[in-house]
């Protein structure tokens, strides 16, 4: 009954019924309106094929999601004019699993503008949310039922390095746990850092961790999004704006990262404007694959034993501005949403040599900016 209500009020699509073992797929639609939607769809996972589930459109511009460790919940940045001049939301929602089925719980403030990333603790205890145009982070804690507690850790960031690449001050882009749920870190486009914080997960509370607090990166490297290899020892960073790969060594004791190796994600003979944007590494920890938007493409790196990455192909995206990747747990496939081409694309990802392989034709989708895996 309530379904029906929701979908006469306009709130969700009619479910279609799928088999609980059936992996979902969700995808943010970064628009206002009712075209802000977060979808659902059903994941082939012998095919490759996507298949619409449904829409839940009582959320605008949900930019970014992230869903808890037991899959029960999911987090969507909720903004009716997204890096304006009031703070953006945090929205918590249940998940039914059977159909993807989203029902809202709360929302909470992000305590800052332009909110891009939103990260679960591998407890469930607390979410983490980064904030683009005021240059902050913040920790909410997680109620028993899912739903979000304000914030009990807010950090601005300091200033921005203001060089040619225009970064006037500090833009908080991405915020990820560590593997051990120890250490939170923070990449700030505008001041060149990634912040290194100590998180208590079951309070929600950050500190700036005294065996490091942050280390630089090169003027107008514009630190984005960053992944821990899945040894756990590694950390790779891209920068969006110098188009690069950073790669560190991370020391699991203490959360300290030492900067091992720094490498293009372009062709050598490229002479146009390119950013990236999304970073990830396939389940084996063999390939990394990070996003070009004006090449529009994606770049394909083999991880050494030493991990150290060799550029070994560029693919192309199928589609403009690729903003967020997401490969699935087997290592098979990767998805890649093309955020300005309207477009949703599927690739088979070659486990020997690391290649990808569009399986279909892309997907329509208004504005995808973030995909997510429900098994």
């Amino acid at each position: 009954m309530r379904n029906l209500f929701l979908f006469l009020l306009g709130l969700v699509t009619m479910p279609t019924s799928i088999h609980a073992s059936e992996p979902i797929v969700f995808v943010s639609a970064f628009t206002a309106g009712e075209e802000g939607a977060i979808h659902a769809y059903h994941f082939d996972s012998q095919s490759g094929q996507l298949k619409l589930l449904q829409r839940t459109t009582d959320v605008e511009n949900p930019f970014f999601l992230a869903i808890s460790p037991d899959q029960r919940f999911l987090y969507a940045i909720d903004a009716k004019e997204f890096g304006g001049q009031e703070d953006e939301f945090v929205a918590a929602y249940a998940i039914e699993a059977d159909t993807g089925t989203l029902r809202r719980l709360n929302r909470q403030s992000a305590r800052g503008t332009a909110s891009c990333y939103l990260a679960v603790d591998a407890s469930g205890k607390s979410v983490l949310v980064a904030n683009y145009s005021s240059g902050t982070v913040a920790a909410l804690p997680v109620r028993d039922d899912g739903s979000l507690g304000s914030a009990a850790s807010f950090v601005q960031h300091g200033d921005g390095s203001d060089d040619a690449q225009g970064q006037n001050g500090a833009k908080a882009h991405c915020f990820v746990i560590s593997p051990d749920n120890r250490f939170a870190l923070a990449a700030d486009l505008g001041i060149d850092k990634i912040l290194n914080y100590r998180l208590d997960a079951a309070t929600a509370l950050l500190a700036p961790n005294e065996a490091q607090p942050f280390v630089q990166l090169p003027p107008g490297s514009g630190p984005r999004h960053l992944t821990f290899h899945p040894h756990g020892q590694r950390v790779y960073v891209i920068n969006e704006l110098n188009s690069t790969v950073t790669f560190f060594d991370y020391a699991t004791d203490s959360g300290a990262l030492t900067q091992r190796q720094t490498i293009s994600t372009l062709p050598d003979d490229f002479s146009g404007k390119s950013f990236t944007a999304d970073v990830k590494i396939t389940p084996d920890g063999k390939f990394l694959y990070g996003t070009n938007r004006g090449h529009d493409s994606i770049a394909v790196f083999r991880i050494a034993d030493d991990g150290q990455l060799q550029r070994v192909g560029i693919e192309p995206s199928l589609g403009k501005g690729p903003q967020n990747l997401l490969i699935t747990p087997d290592g098979r496939w990767l998805m890649c949403a093309n955020m300005p081409g309207n477009s949703l694309v599927v690739f088979a990802i070659d486990a020997t040599t690391g290649s990808l392989q569009a399986t279909a034709e892309p997907i329509s989708i208004p504005m995808p900016s973030c995909i997510r895996w429900l098994e």
